[in-house]
C-alpha cells in the first residue's frame, strides 16, 4: 500500500505542476518556463514505479524543494496559485511520509 500512495502521489504532483505552470495559474500568460520544475521529480519516477528502494531513499529529500514552494506560495499568492499551492505541498508530504511508510516495511532488522 505505501508503493502504490508513493506512485500515485509522485504521478499527481508532476501533472499538478506541469499543467500549473502551463495553465492553471502561470506566472506569466501563456505558460512559464517554471514548467521545467517538474524534470528532477522524473528522475525517480521510473526506480519509484519499480520499487526500487534506493530510488526511494534518495527521493525522499528530492521532494522537500516542493513542499517548501507549496507552503511559501500558499501563503504568499492569491485566489487559485493559492489552492495549487496547498495541493503542491500536501502532495509532497503524501509522497514523503508514503516513502517513509515504504522504507520501514522493508527494513530488516
Amino acid at each position: 500500500m505505501p508503493w502504490l500512495a508513493a506512485c500515485a502521489s509522485l504521478i499527481a504532483l508532476i501533472f499538478l505542476d506541469v499543467a500549473w505552470e502551463l495553465f492553471l495559474a502561470p506566472l506569466k500568460p501563456g505558460g512559464s518556463w517554471m514548467v521545467l520544475k517538474v524534470l528532477p521529480l522524473m528522475a525517480p519516477l521510473f526506480g519509484v514505479l519499480h520499487g526500487k528502494r534506493y530510488t526511494f531513499q534518495w527521493s525522499a529529500l528530492l521532494i522537500w524543494p516542493y513542499a517548501a514552494e507549496g507552503a511559501a506560495r500558499a501563503y504568499t499568492d492569491s485566489g487559485l496559485s493559492a489552492g495549487l499551492a496547498l495541493a503542491e505541498l500536501a502532495l509532497s508530504l503524501a509522497y514523503f511520509f508514503s516513502v517513509v511508510s515504504f522504507l520501514k516495511a522493508g527494513r530488516k532488522d
